[in-house]
């Protein structure tokens, strides 16, 4: 009997050891796809790099909100409200100031070949983001197909962001230190 419960604990044992092992192990994810860390409020070094300026502007916000008219009315021996309070809606427009400039690192004008667009618009039609031809040239149509790249992960430009370049695989991927 010893020798049963003792050949069942082993067996338990290497078991849990087998399936120990099939553990995932803790994976980093990677960069974050987010481009908003790449932009930053006040001028680069000139001597830092190629870098894209933008206005960021202000918006106008409608906001609505609930006035009270008249409070409601309590019966003072129950404490029960007797008659419900009146309210009206109020509706105003105001202006929600934009950040100002942000300027964020670009590839510079050399770096941009057309061996480096024709990539970029091919990336950009496997995302679903480009319908043109592969001319290598940067047009109307690749800014606003790198515009739809970018909004989503935080940057609202045309203009191609060295992350971007980077995330979409058309140079090497590089540690900026964010």
């Amino acid at each position: 009997m010893a020798a049963r419960i003792l050949t069942h604990l082993g067996t338990v044992l290497i078991a849990s050891v087998a399936l120990g092992g099939c553990q995932t192990a803790s994976v980093p994810s990677g960069p974050s796809p987010s481009l908003a860390q790449e932009w930053r409020d006040t001028a680069p070094d000139p001597d830092a790099g190629c870098f894209a300026k933008r206005e960021e502007p202000s918006a106008l916000e409608t906001v609505t909100s609930q006035v009270l008219v008249t409070p409601e009315v309590r019966d003072p021996k129950t404490g029960k409200i007797t008659t419900p309070a009146q309210y009206r809606q109020e509706t105003r427009h105001q202006l929600v100031p934009g950040r100002g400039t942000i300027w964020f690192p670009t590839l510079c004008a050399a770096e941009l070949t057309p061996d480096l667009v024709s990539a970029l618009q091919r990336s950009l039609t496997a995302r679903g983001l480009y319908s043109g031809a592969v001319t290598g040239t940067i047009n109307a149509e690749t800014s606003k197909a790198v515009r739809a790249y970018q909004r989503p992960r935080g940057l609202d430009s045309a203009t191609l962001s060295t992350r971007a370049a980077q995330q979409m695989g058309l140079i090497v991927w590089t540690d900026t230190g964010t």
